[in-house]
C-alpha cells in the first residue's frame, strides 16, 4: 500500500511550511534516513529526512509551495513491488496510512481527528510519530496493543501518556477548557484581533505599504505577546567599565589569526561563569517547582533580515573565549543562511541580546521563556565617572537584566549582576 509523506512538523511552533526545494525526484529509491527536500518553517530552512524504504511515486507539491499545513499530504512513497497503478488506489481508500515524517522530538500540530483505529495496516506495521515510538520503547508499552487517535489511527504522545496513566491506576486529566470558559466575571473582555482593516480605520488611512507577515515574524509576534503577558518581568541595570577587558581583548587578538574575539564573546563567558556562581539565577519557572539548570546554555539573539533567532553557545561555562568566538561566528553565519538545525536554536537556560553595535545605550530586554532571564547588553562609551573622589573618563558599557519574578527575586538578580560585573572588569579571572 503506498503511503503518504505529509509536511512534517520541523519546530514546536511549527503549523505550516514552504517547500523549497525536492532533493528527490520521482522514480527516485528512498532508504530511511535521505533528505527528501528541504523545507522552510517559522524559524529556519531545514532538511526533511525519509524514515521508511521506498520509492517516490508521486510528488504533489511542487518546490516553492508556501503555506503549506502540517500534516498535508506533499509526496506518495511507493513499497517494494508496488508500481504507479498502487497510487489509483490511494484515492479508493477511505483511510490511508500515516507519512513518513522526520525523526524529531517534536510532535506535529493536531489536524481534525477520524475515529481512533488500532495503529496498523494489517500487514503488520504500525503507524506512530517517532516521539511516540521512543516514549513507548522507553515504557515498555507494546505499541500494537494501542488505540492511535492520530490521523488515519498513528499513534502519536497523548496514546502513550494516556497509556501510562491508565497502567498507574490514575484518572486521566480533564479536557482544557476553552480561555473564554474562564474568564472571570466582570472581567474586561480581550482585545478584537488587529486586523488589516482595523489598523488602518485607528491610524486614519494614511498612505502605506505593505510588508507580508511572514511564518517567522507571526512566531515572534506570538511568543513576545505571551511573554510580557504572562511573565512577570522586573529589571536590574549595572554600569560596567570595560576600558581593562579591551585592553585585553586586543592583545589576545594581536597574538594569533586562528580566532577573533569580540566584546560580546567576552560577555557570553562572563554571564556563563556568573551563573555558575550564582546558579539560582539559572533557573525557569514551573507550576510544581522552579527547575534549577545543571549546565549553562547561553542562547544569542542574532538578527536576521525579517526577525531574530538564538542559536545556542552550550556549556559555556566550560569553553574559553576562543572556543566561544569561534562557535558564535560559526552559529550566526548559519542562521543567517538558515543552515541551523534544531537542536542549536532550541532551548538554552539563559539569553543574551546585545545591540552595542548599534550604538544602543541601554535597553531592556523581553524574557524569551522558559528562560528566567535576559540580559541586554548596550554599547561601550567613554562617561565621566568619580574615582577616588576625582572625576575621571572611563568605557562604560551598561547592563540591564530582565527576570523572570516568579523564578528569581530581585537579590538573586542583583547577585549575579555583581558576579558580571566583577568578571568583566577584571577580565584575567574569566581564564581562571
Amino acid at each position: 500500500m503506498p503511503i503518504e509523506i505529509l509536511m512534517p512538523a520541523l519546530s514546536p511552533t511549527m503549523t505550516e511550511g514552504n517547500l523549497t526545494k525536492w532533493l528527490k525526484k520521482e522514480g527516485d529509491e528512498v532508504h530511511s534516513g535521505d533528505v527528501l527536500a528541504e523545507i522552510e518553517t517559522d524559524k529556519a530552512t531545514m532538511e526533511f529526512e525519509a524514515v521508511d524504504d521506498g520509492r517516490l511515486g508521486k510528488i504533489l507539491v511542487p518546490e516553492g509551495a508556501e503555506g503549506i499545513k502540517v500534516n498535508q499530504p506533499i509526496a506518495v512513497l511507493l513499497g517494494e513491488g508496488e508500481d504507479a497503478s498502487a497510487l489509483d488506489k490511494i484515492a479508493e481508500e477511505p483511510a490511508k496510512p500515516a507519512a513518513a515524517t522526520p525523526t524529531i522530538a517534536a510532535e506535529p500540530q493536531p489536524e481534525p481527528l477520524p475515529a481512533p483505529g488500532r495503529a496498523g495496516n494489517g500487514d503488520g506495521r504500525i503507524f506512530a510519530s517517532p516521539l511516540a515510538r521512543r516514549m513507548a520503547k522507553q515504557a515498555g508499552l507494546d505499541l500494537a496493543a494501542i488505540t492511535g487517535s492520530g490521523p488515519q489511527g498513528r499513534v502519536v504522545k497523548a496514546d502513550i501518556e494516556g497509556a501510562l496513566t491508565t497502567q498507574r491506576g490514575t484518572p486521566t486529566a480533564a479536557p482544557v477548557r476553552p480561555a473564554a470558559e474562564l474568564q472571570p466575571s466582570g472581567a474586561p473582555a480581550a482585545a478584537p484581533p488587529l486586523s488589516k482593516e482595523r489598523v488602518l480605520a485607528l491610524a486614519g488611512n494614511p498612505a502605506h505599504t505593505e510588508r507580508p507577515v511572514t511564518a517567522m515574524r507571526r512566531v515572534i509576534a506570538r511568543r513576545l505577546t505571551e511573554s510580557k503577558q504572562t511573565v512577570p518581568h522586573f529589571y536590574l541595570t549595572i554600569d560596567c567599565e570595560i576600558d581593562e577587558l579591551l585592553k585585553f581583548r586586543a592583545e589576545l587578538n594581536a597574538k594569533s589569526d586562528a580566532y577573533r574575539i569580540s566584546v560580546n564573546d567576552f560577555v557570553i563567558r562572563a554571564a556563563a561563569l556568573a551563573l555558575r556562581q550564582v546558579p539560582a539565577a539559572n533557573a525557569s519557572w514551573s507550576d510544581e517547582a522552579i527547575l534549577l539548570w545543571d549546565t549553562v546554555d547561553i542562547a544569542v539573539a542574532v538578527a536576521l533580515e525579517d526577525g531574530l533567532i538564538t542559536p545556542i553557545v552550550k556549556n559555556a561555562d566550560q569553553k574559553g573565549l576562543a572556543t566561544i568566538a569561534n562557535e558564535t561566528k560559526d552559529l550566526a553565519a548559519r542562521a543567517r543562511a538558515g543552515k541551523l538545525k534544531l537542536k542549536e536554536f532550541q532551548g538554552g537556560t539563559f539569553s543574551i541580546s546585545n545591540l552595542g553595535m548599534f550604538g544602543v545605550r541601554d535597553f531592556a530586554a523581553v524574557i524569551n521563556p522558559p528562560h528566567g532571564g535576559i540580559l541586554a547588553v548596550g554599547a561601550g562609551e567613554q562617561r565621566p565617572v568619580v574615582k577616588n573622589g576625582a572625576l575621571a573618563i572611563a568605557t562604560v558599557m551598561s547592563c540591564t537584566l530582565s527576570c523572570d519574578h516568579r523564578a528569581v527575586d530581585g537579590a538573586v538578580g542583583a547577585q549575579f549582576l555583581a558576579a558580571f560585573k566583577k568578571l568583566v572588569e577584571d577580565p584575567l579571572t574569566m581564564l581562571l
